[in-house]
């Protein structure tokens, strides 16, 4: 197993191996708590929580898998570089994880409470 597939492989979770669906209900209810918080006037709560999805784990994981699984994602960037395999893209999640993002120790922690249930 390579060093980007045991970025996310705390137990056996690998980036397939997320629960997606639950991811995509925390982003959405930051999301909605941000609309709130704006509609309210309350703009100093809509930057704590932009900074909270910002930072969380639901919310650069799915900035990561929106950027390698859209319909551009065989177009390399700046850095010339595609992620098409799922060690590749926990790979990008890990090297996003660089001083104000997660440690591997606390992306293999997040990775584990967001299994995928069967």
């Amino acid at each position: 197993m390579s060093a980007a597939t045991q970025a996310c492989a705390p137990s056996g979770a690998t980036w397939d191996g997320i629960n997606w669906a639950k991811v995509h209900r925390h982003v959405r209810g930051l999301q909605t708590r941000m609309v709130k918080a704006s509609q309210a006037g309350r703009h100093n709560k809509v930057k704590a929580l932009q900074w909270l999805l910002t930072h969380s784990f639901s919310g650069r994981a799915l900035a990561v898998k929106r950027v390698t699984e859209n319909q551009g994602r065989n177009t390399p960037g700046v850095d010339k570089v595609t992620w098409k395999t799922p060690a590749a893209k926990a790979g990008l999640f890990a090297s996003s994880a660089s001083e104000s993002f997660y440690s591997e120790e606390e992306w293999k922690t997040e990775a584990a409470r967001h299994p995928v249930h069967d």
